[in-house]
C-alpha cells in the first residue's frame, strides 16, 4: 500500500462548523497514529452544504438529512476529495451509487444534554418556559414529557445556539453530549446529561462515520486501521430500525443499541411531532441477530401505533 505524503495528501471532506472540523481532525489524527504519518499527509477540505447555508427554516421544510451531505458526496464522486467525515446521525440510510459508508470511529457518549446559562434543570423549568431545538425528535420527546413548555425553532451550530441562549431567545436547549465533549465544552457550560431512560437519543448519535468511493481500495485499506467494529454493529442495528420506519429529519424517531459481550439490547421509540403520543419497546438477543431485532422492533411499534401515525408530518 502506498501511504499519503505531504506532496500527495489524502483529502478529507467535511462541513465547516467547529464540530465538523473537530471530527475531521480526529479522523486525521487517528490515521496519523495508525500509520506514523505527519498531519500534512492529509488535507482537510471544507465544503459548505445547503443545510449550512439555509438557517432560517426547519430542516423538515427544506429537505431533511440529505441537506448536510449532498455537496460533500458530490465532491467525493467527482474525486475532489478522497473520503468524507460525517456525524452519523445526520446521514440518510441510503447512499448515492458508487459510495460506501461502512466505517465508524469509536462512539462517544450517546446522551443528550439540557443546556442553560444558569444551570436550571429541565425538571425545574416553570410552566410556559421557552425551550429551543431544531430536532423534531427532541421537540416531540420534550412535549410528551412537558406539554406545558413552549418550543421554538433553534437552527445553527453549537456556538450559534449558545449565542441564542445568551440573547434570550430561549431559556434552554438540547445539545448532544458527544459534540460538547469533542469541542471541549462539556465542562465550561451548564450541560445536564439526560439518560437514555428519560430521553432516548437519535439513531447513531455520538458516532462519526466515514464515507468513501466504492472502488477506492487504497482508502478502504487506510480506514480499516481505525474502524471500530462494535460501534459499526450498534449503528447497523439502529439504522436497520430507521430504514424500516423510513426515517428522516421529518420523523421523530429514537433508537439505541448497546452491546454486552455477545448480547445486544436495542431500544426504540416513535412519537407524534406534537408529543401527544409515543410508542417504545425493546429487543434483546445475540449480537449476530441485531439487524433482525431492529427491523422487528420497528414493525412492532408500527403495529402498536396504527395506520397513519406519521400523518401529521
Amino acid at each position: 500500500m502506498t501511504l499519503p505524503t505531504p506532496s500527495r495528501p489524502v483529502r478529507i471532506g467535511t462541513r465547516g462548523s467547529p464540530l465538523a472540523l473537530a471530527q475531521a481532525h480526529e479522523t486525521r489524527d487517528r490515521l496519523c497514529k495508525a500509520f506514523d504519518l505527519v498531519p500534512e499527509a492529509f488535507e482537510i477540505v471544507v465544503i459548505k452544504t445547503t443545510g449550512d447555508r439555509v438557517l432560517d427554516r426547519p430542516l423538515s421544510e427544506i429537505g431533511g438529512k440529505g441537506l448536510f451531505t449532498k455537496e460533500i458526496e458530490e465532491a467525493l464522486l467527482d474525486r475532489g476529495i478522497d473520503l468524507a467525515v460525517h456525524s452519523m446521525k445526520d446521514m440518510p440510510v441510503d447512499q448515492p451509487a458508487g459510495l460506501l459508508l461502512d466505517v465508524c470511529l469509536p462512539r462517544e457518549d450517546v446522551r443528550d444534554a439540557f443546556v442553560t446559562l444558569d444551570g436550571t434543570t429541565l425538571a425545574d423549568l416553570p410552566k410556559g418556559t421557552t425551550v429551543g431545538t431544531s430536532s423534531l425528535r427532541r421537540r416531540a420527546q420534550l412535549l410528551h414529557r412537558r406539554p406545558d413548555l413552549r418550543v421554538v425553532e433553534f437552527r445553527g451550530n453549537v456556538q450559534t445556539r449558545l449565542g441564542k441562549l445568551e440573547n434570550g431567545v430561549a431559556k434552554g436547549t438540547f445539545l448532544a453530549l458527544a459534540g460538547l465533549r469533542r469541542l471541549g465544552l462539556d465542562r465550561t457550560i451548564s450541560a445536564a446529561p439526560i439518560g437514555p431512560d428519560d430521553m432516548l437519543p437519535a439513531v447513531a448519535q455520538g458516532a462519526i462515520g466515514i464515507e468513501r468511493r466504492l472502488d477506492d481500495d487504497a482508502t478502504a485499506t487506510l480506514l480499516d486501521a481505525i474502524r471500530d467494529r462494535d460501534t459499526e454493529t450498534r449503528i447497523g442495528v439502529e439504522r436497520a430500525f430507521l430504514r424500516r420506519l423510513d426515517g428522516s429529519c421529518q420523523t421523530p424517531i429514537a433508537g439505541l443499541a448497546e452491546i454486552d459481550g455477545e448480547r445486544l439490547r436495542f431500544r426504540g421509540e416513535i412519537l407524534k411531532t406534537d408529543g401527544s403520543a409515543a410508542f417504545s419497546g425493546e429487543r434483546e438477543g445475540a449480537v449476530a441477530d441485531g439487524g433482525k431485532m431492529g427491523v422487528e422492533l420497528a414493525e412492532a411499534l408500527l403495529d402498536k401505533a396504527g395506520t397513519g401515525f406519521f400523518s401529521d408530518l
